[in-house]
């Protein structure tokens, strides 16, 4: 096995004394966090919510105070380990940037209170998470992918005055256009009788019968969720961990439409009051229509477009290298200020 030594990254820092000039992260600066006892990065970091105070898992990667990033799962209630493929590509770059599972997901705190799963109890889960790491808006960006994306929408429409950029990834601003273009684009594209079948079991909210996914895999999740022939770990994990109850009470039990307390959800005409530089990605296969992303990006103040030609609602997995390319550059970009 041969062992790759990582090269000296390079950032610039503004000193008051000089103009800018170079300055070296070795791998040891990188790589330590002044949180005492080692533990990979991994810290239990204590939410207060209107029920009494729970702990969320995280994991931090870097030191970099220029840019300090969170990664928002999807779900609700997935978990961290289908973004894990960030690792790699966002170690290179030297960014700072923390995994989480959101409060409900498996390996955070799983209260069975049903009033803790609303969208708004999420966005202050945010705030808190980004108080406990020391981020501010010279430095704070959020990734959401998927129901992540909603929660950082949201997030940015209370507290944009803490952010310095936001990535929304496979996520229409309204669940309701969600809903139309699954009925009318989406579900065309399945074979008829393939079609009749999924209906004729969601007709009876016979949603665990084992047909349901039998005919879903193969002919949804693999179509739009993450075309690789192979699944990966991180992902086929994610989806063992997820937790269905929190899943159901905010999503609904149909994968073709949004039917929890998230049905209504809406914000697509709030968009323009998002200031900060936002970046929205969508992908061919997506179960988001991909020219939805491409309007929001035109609707929010200083928005980017990036579509992944090979991509589904996973491009971060199925059309990586145009997925990750175009997020670091964003990223890198709003660093620079050149948007």
């Amino acid at each position: 096995m041969r062992f790759v030594v990582l090269p000296v990254l390079l950032i610039f820092v503004f000193s008051c004394a000089q103009q800018e000039k170079p300055t070296s992260i070795s791998l040891n600066n990188y790589f330590t966090y002044s949180d005492g006892v080692e533990s990979a990065g991994i810290r239990l970091i204590p939410i207060q919510t209107p029920i009494g105070e729970f702990k969320v898992w995280t994991k931090r990667f870097g030191n970099n105070p220029k840019i300090k990033i969170l990664l928002l799962h999807g779900g609700p209630a997935m978990t961290h380990e289908y973004m894990e493929c960030f690792e790699t590509f966002f170690q290179r770059e030297a960014f700072e940037f923390y995994e989480y599972d959101q409060l409900g997901s498996y390996y955070s705190d799983q209260p069975k209170d049903s009033s803790l799963w609303t969208t708004e109890r999420f966005v202050e889960e945010v705030e808190q998470l980004r108080l406990a790491i020391g981020a501010d808006s010279t430095n704070f960006y959020v990734v959401g992918n998927s129901w992540g994306g909603i929660l950082a929408m949201e997030y940015a429409l209370k507290y944009q005055q803490h952010l310095k950029g936001m990535v929304v990834a496979n996520m229409m601003a309204s669940a309701p256009e969600y809903g139309k273009y699954a009925d009318e684009v989406l579900a065309k594209q399945m074979k008829p009788e393939v079609l009749e079948e999924i209906t004729a079991i969601e007709a009876k909210k016979d949603f665990g019968n084992p047909r349901y996914m039998e005919l879903l895999i193969p002919h949804f999740y693999r179509e739009h969720l993450c075309r690789l022939e192979e699944w990966p770990n991180g992902f086929n994990r994610a989806m063992k961990h997820v937790n269905g109850e929190v899943y159901t009470m905010m999503q609904g039990p149909s994968e073709f439409r949004i039917s929890g307390r998230l049905a209504k959800w809406d914000i697509k005409d709030r968009l323009k009051e998002i200031s900060i530089p936002t970046l929205m990605v969508g992908a061919k296969h997506d179960t988001m229509d991909p020219k939805a992303m491409e309007e929001q990006s035109k609707l929010v103040q200083k928005g980017r477009y990036l579509y992944c030609p090979n991509g589904s609602h996973l491009a971060m997995w199925d059309d990586q290298q145009v997925f990750m390319n175009g997020v670091i550059g964003f990223i890198k970009d709003v660093d620079a200020g050149k948007i």
